[in-house]
């Protein structure tokens, strides 16, 4: 029984981590949209692998791009709030 509750520990612990990074990935990618809108999507536009039909609509938008980074910003941050120690 101890084994089953340190294994549902440990898969807690991984789901909480990776919460967190994805967390971390959102805010970062959601700033570098946010303060540099067309650098960012320039670089996903050619041989990214597959990334390049996610930053299709924001091509030529800047102001798109930067309102999808509002929302991956709060988003990201949203889902670190969630996230607790215990």
């Amino acid at each position: 029984m101890a084994r089953a509750t340190d294994d549902l520990e440990v898969s807690q612990l991984l789901a909480r981590r990776s919460a967190e990074m994805a967390a971390v990935f959102m805010i970062g990618d959601g700033m570098l949209g946010l303060l540099q809108p067309r650098r960012h999507v320039a670089l996903w536009r050619e041989r990214a692998l597959g990334a390049e039909a996610l930053v299709a609509p924001f091509v030529g938008r800047p102001g798109r791009r930067r309102a999808y980074a509002v929302l991956q910003i709060a988003a990201g941050i949203a889902l670190a709030a969630r996230q607790r120690t215990r």
